[in-house]
């Protein structure tokens, strides 16, 4: 795990952030981690599977759908068409 450093915090941030830890029974360091993860791994964050999942619901797409487009990926090219 990385270690990280925070340099000029200002006391009153300081301050304020003991007492919020204070009041998540956890330690000011354990708070920051709990800080930093929420701002940067939201809960509201789009995950792209489930993204992918409600829209393939929306336009109905079923388990056979997807198979016949697997098949389709699987198949031989076809042959450019020619014009003379």
């Amino acid at each position: 795990m990385a270690d990280v450093t925070i340099r000029n915090l200002s006391e009153e941030a300081h301050r304020a952030l003991k007492v919020r830890a204070a009041q998540h029974n956890r330690s000011a360091e354990a708070e920051m981690r709990a800080i930093l993860e929420a701002a940067v791994r939201p809960e509201s964050r789009l995950r792209l599977g489930t993204a992918l999942s409600e829209m393939s619901r929306k336009i109905g797409l079923n388990n056979a759908d997807v198979e016949a487009l697997e098949h389709g990926r699987d198949a031989r090219p076809a042959e450019p068409m020619r014009f003379e």
